[in-house]
């Protein structure tokens, strides 16, 4: 933690350490009900719920939280399990959107230390992807009745019984976003770095809102819609991931100045105009950072470098290699191939071998 105002503490100390073993992916479920799940919670007795109770508090104290923010985990038998889920979706999703880049999202051991002491871009992005990944998680939760304190943002007219029945039960933004706010924490008022963690954390958060959409299903005899039922719906992370990716590349960096009326600290351009950075005030949607990043070429203190890293001859080899060329191995490999389906149920597929040629970065 920073000074305590590291607000995303809680996301480094699983998945960025290593272990994203420890957090389930997303599975099916998560994704929405079906409609066919029973609605009642069958009674457990005095021997389980105490050994579930145990089992969720573990969990709480292995994700290092601040006192605050264990509190809150606590209280829910649901937040762990989507506190896990939030982790290794925001890690998941930085590797797939940087897969092609110099830095690849690698945040193991100390490389994960030294990026988050500096307010690189990349910093900016892990903000905001892992409270976006967290607000997405939680609106999901609540949908598919995994939370206590929260259930689906109904559809109008339609107790929640009938929401989940005719699939009319919207994703609850409305009580996530509420919970993140309060986990993050409050705005900090002097702290530049601080300060621009809160500014991209909220980034994420305004993604999420903005990605909303509007989903309506028709019932009624052979297909009418004499009864028509709308709820919100989040976009898929995939969508939100690449919204942030942008932002990242038009990310501005920034310096401080002081409100004179209210002595508090704001977000503004730098003081000294730096070639090829834009003096353009930074909007509320805006990604911002204050230092500037590493090549990521060698290794460093911030990542492995790009030795040996496979490249695309024709797409990125000549970036992610910085100049130092690649190298170009033949292999041969053996894959599926012509699959047809067979009733029931199977799939056949030939094997085919063919040779192909891997490229990786010279030292």
């Amino acid at each position: 933690m920073l000074d305590g105002h590291v607000l995303l503490g809680w996301l480094f100390s699983c998945a960025l350490l290593g272990l994203l073993a420890c957090s389930p992916r997303p599975s099916a479920a998560y994704f929405g009900l079906t409609g066919n799940e029973p609605l009642t919670i069958l009674p457990l007795t005095s021997e389980m719920e105490e050994a579930a109770i145990k089992a969720h508090y573990k969990v709480c104290d292995r994700l290092k939280l601040e006192k605050k923010q264990r509190r809150m985990c606590r209280r829910d038998p649901g937040v762990a399990e989507t506190l896990m889920e939030a982790i290794s979706m925001s890690a998941l999703e930085c590797q797939y959107q940087f897969r092609f880049e110099r830095w690849n999202c690698t945040l193991e051991g100390r490389y994960r230390a030294s990026l988050l002491k500096r307010g690189f871009k990349e910093t900016a992005f892990l903000y905001a992807i892992s409270s976006a990944g967290l607000t997405h998680a939680m609106a999901k939760a609540c949908s598919a009745g995994r939370m206590e304190r929260c259930t689906c943002d109904e559809a109008p007219d339609l107790e929640n019984r009938e929401a989940w029945q005719w699939g009319g039960c919207g994703d609850n933004l409305k009580y996530s976003n509420k919970f993140v706010k309060e986990f993050l924490g409050r705005k900090p008022n002097k702290d530049l770095r601080a300060r621009v963690d809160f500014h991209n954390n909220l980034v994420g958060m305004k993604v999420i809102k903005a990605g909303v959409e509007t989903t309506c299903k028709c019932h009624g005899v052979s297909g009418s819609c004499t009864v028509r039922t709308c709820w919100r719906q989040l976009s898929p992370f995939h969508e939100i991931g690449k919204q942030l990716k942008q932002k990242y590349e038009t990310s501005l960096k920034v310096g401080s100045t002081t409100n004179e009326a209210t002595g508090e600290g704001d977000i503004s351009p730098p003081k000294k105009s730096i070639p090829g950075h834009s003096d353009q005030i930074p909007r509320t949607t805006d990604l911002v950072y204050i230092d500037d990043s590493p090549s990521f070429c060698m290794m460093s203190r911030y990542s492995p470098g790009t030795s040996g890293r496979k490249c695309y001859k024709d797409k990125n080899c000549d970036s992610i290699c910085c100049g130092r060329g690649h190298n170009t191995q033949s292999r041969v490999v053996t894959r599926p191939c012509q699959c047809q389906v067979r009733w029931c149920c199977y799939v056949e597929c030939k094997q085919c071998t063919q040779r192909e040629e891997v490229y990786t970065c010279k030292d």
